[in-house]
């Protein structure tokens, strides 16, 4: 039996519930997502190489308390709402099997917001995990999809490709029981998403920029920018990629960033750079350092230096 046979199977199953039921799986699923919170952190920065241990168990506890919160005493199951003078009656019904997508930015954090969603709307979600993110997206997964299970959602609930590829996710992108996406990744990912002739709900990478204009609360205004670009390393999407600054303040803006430790490429500095990489034909971006301490990308190439978990913004250099 195939993903979506068995996805759907899990549909028939899921119509049977209850809100009172759904709510009941949707809190146990979420808190054993929070209990293991810590430890899918730790599995995704070591899997991944990526970002900052405690950013990603912040992330997590997001997923599993925050949206949890949000979405408590939302109603979607059966008849939500009655209008006696219009008549009207709105029912909820499951959309159908879903598709999630997730990245390897914030694997273990988006699989749990995905999966928590799904169940909250009884819809059944076959994930297709980023392949450098594997382990700790299932790791994820099952955890939810268990807690669920226990609690009284379909077997079937929570399903993902065990051996990741192309032609894995071209094909559930494809499949005609297919009836939602939840894609979460690159530009070329989320276009595709787009174009499969199903409804999609897509999120890429942004290109951010932040305006400091010259009335703003300067200290307040660099403090944000910088724990927001620092958080995890840059890698959440909506993460600052440039300041923009009125130049009335500009040279007190500089100078309150170099106190947080930030790097500044000025104009002397400059032609050092562009000597470095005017010997690269076509350069590129080494996508593999994106999101890297400096401890561990040292790690990498000095033998001898150990390799530890990034830490906090305020213990080492940010470079921009």
């Amino acid at each position: 039996m195939s993903l979506f046979e068995k996805g759907l199977k899990a549909l028939d199953e899921f119509r049977k519930l209850n809100q009172e039921q759904v709510d009941f799986i949707v809190a146990k699923a979420s808190v054993a997502a929070l209990d293991k919170h810590g430890i899918l952190a730790m599995h995704a920065y070591e899997e991944t190489g990526r970002g900052v241990f405690e950013d990603k168990a912040t992330k997590n506890l997001f997923a599993c308390e925050y949206v949890v919160n949000n979405m408590r005493h939302l109603k979607t199951a059966g008849v939500i709402s009655e209008d006696d003078v219009t008549g009207i009656t709105e029912i909820a019904d499951p959309v159908g099997v879903v598709c999630g997508i997730t990245p390897t930015t914030n694997p273990t954090s988006t699989t749990i917001f995905k999966a928590l969603i799904a169940l909250k709307t009884r819809n059944p979600i076959v994930f297709a995990f980023h392949p450098s993110a594997q382990q700790s997206s299932a790791h994820a997964a099952q955890i939810v999809r268990d807690a669920a299970v226990a609690a009284g959602a379909p077997e079937n609930c929570i399903q993902w490709i065990t051996q990741p590829s192309m032609e894995g996710t071209s094909a559930l992108m494809k499949h005609p029981a297919l009836q939602l996406f939840l894609a979460t990744g690159g530009n070329a990912m989320v276009e595709a998403a787009y174009s499969c002739g199903k409804p999609a709900l897509g999120v890429g990478a942004g290109n951010v920029p932040a305006y400091v204009e010259k009335t703003a609360k300067l200290k307040q205004a660099v403090y944000d920018i910088v724990m927001s670009k620092s958080f995890d390393n840059g890698m959440i999407c909506a993460s600052e990629q440039a300041a923009i600054v009125d130049k009335e303040i500009y040279a007190e803006f500089i100078k309150e960033m170099q106190s947080y430790g930030v790097y500044l490429v000025n104009k002397k500095r400059k032609p050092y750079w562009k000597n470095t990489f005017s010997v690269l034909i076509k350069p590129k971006m080494k996508t593999a350092q994106v999101q890297n301490s400096i401890q561990r990308w040292l790690a990498n190439r000095l033998r001898g230096l150990q390799n530890k978990p990034a830490l906090k913004y305020r213990k080492k250099p940010i470079f921009c």
